[in-house]
């Protein structure tokens, strides 16, 4: 056994999956500290009993939406120390068993934010002008030049439900080509621009041409838009989302657009959604007029899939070198800088009475002096970060391993 001054950095074994862009690597390669990263990419996603077999002795898991991370993989990865999302949502992710783990998980919740934004003025306008009907036309030989039914988008109403990132910079973008902008959260937002905050979501739908969601799927969102909502828009106008799949009524909107309450709609988010390019798809929605319906691709530019790569890796990073959380959806936001001539122990306990008591009793029966000690907990458990005397880090961390409170502890450097 190594003297405790030269504790081994052990190689991080890395698995990417879904062909997430090479800029992690790079990023991973960068923020090195001392250690070596072992990355396996793969470019789809894998199932359950795939992905169970895949995981051991990885430490870091990087996925984007289509891979599932539930109860039983967690129960069987053993090894792993972290999941990075490569994407905003993390409703892939059992949130509440990897907690209960010692797992936490990081998302991108800023890189593809213009992207997506800029996906949606374009449809806005696209919308308006029926330009997806024409261009099918075209390819089919058809000559259809008409104006009817067609209008600009200045002066439009445009209703963003869900003012987070994306649905700021939306209304920023949307003021820029002429549209008065209006939005609706549970949460007290500060207005960009000229942007108006309204005080429900059924006057939003009734004062705006083009509605917007921008939402995360919980329960609360679930079938947020549905008939009941569908009929309080005006008619004539249009419904876009790129947030989740499940918070539309698929079957109310396309009765709705059968109906022409609804002029059209632009969907890139469906409650079903296929696990690979190669899979076939189906939805009540093909084959409506003036409906733009995308593959999911938001996020999909190689701007926003670069930026997502270094910002993931990167707090992937941070936290396998220093135990840094900051950013982390389902976990305690602990960042400490490191401290010269310490060795960093990170302890992850079931959120009982004692465990810190218990903790120190280690320290002072090793007659050790402890530098720094931060101490959070969220759900089930506490996170601690101990930075202390080098000579004693290795039998401090074996003695808090057996506590009866610990979930896992390691020795970070």
């Amino acid at each position: 056994m190594p003297a405790p001054a030269e504790l081994p950095r052990d190689t991080i074994q890395v698995l990417l999956l879904e062909n997430i862009h090479p800029s992690a690597t790079e990023t991973f390669n960068t923020f090195r500290e001392g250690r070596s990263y072992a990355i396996t990419r793969k470019s789809s996603a894998l199932k359950e009993d795939e992905l169970i077999a895949a995981l051991p002795g990885v430490q870091l898991l990087g996925i984007r939406s289509k891979t599932r991370i539930t109860a039983r993989v967690l129960e069987n990865a053993r090894d792993l120390l972290s999941v990075g999302c490569f994407c905003i949502g993390t409703n892939q992710v059992d949130l509440v068993a990897a907690n209960a783990r010692g797992v936490p998980v990081f998302n991108a919740p800023f890189s593809n934010t213009r992207s997506v934004a800029e996906l949606m003025i374009g449809e806005i306008i696209l919308l308006a002008r029926q330009l997806g009907d024409r261009s099918r036309e075209v390819h089919a030989g058809v000559w259809k030049k008409v104006a009817a039914h067609c209008y600009e988008v200045r002066g439009k109403v445009l209703g963003i439900i869900g003012y987070g990132h994306i649905g700021r910079q939306l209304g920023v973008l949307a003021e820029a080509v002429g549209m008065r902008v209006l939005y609706h959260d549970i949460a007290a937002r500060l207005p960009m621009g000229n942007n108006r905050s309204v005080p429900s979501l059924a006057a939003l739908l009734a004062e705006s041409d083009f509605v917007s969601l921008h939402v995360p799927e919980t329960p609360e969102t679930r079938n947020m838009i549905g008939a009941a909502e569908l009929a309080k828009m005006r008619k004539g106008s249009y419904l876009l989302n790129a947030s989740r799949g499940t918070v539309v009524d698929i079957a109310a909107l396309v009765a709705a657009l059968k109906s022409g309450h609804l002029a059209g709609a632009a969907i890139d988010v469906y409650p079903e959604e296929p696990e690979s390019n190669t899979d076939q798809f189906k939805t009540d929605l093909q084959g409506l007029p003036n409906v733009l319906l995308t593959p999911h691709i938001g996020g999909s530019t190689e701007e926003a899939q670069e930026a997502i790569g270094r910002e993931v890796a990167a707090v992937l990073s941070k936290f396998a070198a220093m135990g840094a959380t900051t950013g982390s959806v389902n976990f305690p936001q602990v960042e400490l800088p490191p401290v010269k001539g310490t060795h960093r122990i990170l302890n992850v306990h079931r959120n009982e009475p004692g465990v810190l008591r218990d903790v120190n009793r280690v320290v002072a029966d090793l007659n050790a002096n402890i530098d720094s000690q931060f101490l959070a907990t969220e759900g089930a458990i506490g996170y601690l970060i101990m930075d202390l005397e080098q000579d004693v880090s290795a039998e401090v961390s074996r003695r808090i391993e057996a506590l009866p409170s610990n979930i896992r502890t390691r020795v970070v450097y």
